[in-house]
């Protein structure tokens, strides 16, 4: 006669094994991992009338990285930027970018980014692309981004960290941002360095933000020339 127990043992082994072989079981490769505020920074410079580029940073963004190191296509990206951080290393300058005539940070404080896909470009490169908002107004936007390393930080908590690089280039009319033609160039050069660790937290379904209307049809990858 069958001995029960092992009949449920090897029933469950075998659940195992068929979980196992499923796509998307309990075992996929793709995690999440959360921006670290303070690691995390976007670097920005214009043309300051010719001169020279105008360089500052924003520091303190929030957000989710959802990825698999063997599968970027399926990579999902959500980020959030306070735009009330921006520091170009002067009051005066900080108070006169925030204000409603340019960042207008008082209506739009943030900026915001969903990516829609990635595409891989070979080794540790690819593109990731994207919604981004900023000023009230959405354009696709396409990242270079680099991923530098995945592995246990070595200071503590000691949790696993992933480290990313990335750069594009905006024009700021495009988003609304136009004051100063004379004194401010267009094209926005941004250098984004990302540090993001492992986290329980799920990204959310990313949801289209329909473009203003009113605003320039200039694509945000093809900046005027200022």
């Amino acid at each position: 006669m069958p001995n029960p127990s092992r009949i449920r043992t090897l029933r469950s082994r075998l659940c195992l094994l068929a979980a196992l072989a499923m796509p998307g079981a309990a075992w996929a490769a793709s995690e999440t991992y959360q921006l670290d505020p303070v690691h995390t920074r976007v670097l920005f410079s214009v043309s300051h009338a010719g001169f020279s580029q105008a360089m500052g940073t924003v520091s303190g963004s929030t957000g989710l990285i959802e990825f698999d190191p063997d599968d970027w296509s399926r990579a999902r990206v959500q980020v959030s930027v306070p735009l009330d951080r921006a520091d170009l290393g002067d009051a005066a300058w900080n108070k006169a970018v925030a204000a409603s005539n340019l960042l207008d940070v008082k209506d739009h404080p943030r900026a915001e980014f969903v990516s829609t896909r990635v595409m891989p470009r070979g080794g540790d490169h690819f593109d990731v692309v994207g919604q981004l908002t900023l000023h009230g107004v959405t354009r696709e936007v396409t990242l270079a981004v680099t991923f530098n390393q995945l592995k246990r930080h070595p200071l503590p908590p000691f949790r696993r960290t992933a480290g990313f690089s990335a750069t594009t280039t905006l024009s700021r009319a495009a988003f609304g941002i136009d004051a100063w033609p004379s004194v401010i160039g267009d094209a926005v050069q941004l250098n984004l360095q990302v540090e993001a660790t492992r986290t329980r937290e799920a990204l959310e379904p990313a949801a289209a933000t329909p473009a203003d209307p009113a605003s320039p049809s200039t694509p945000a990858q093809e900046p005027a020339t200022p």
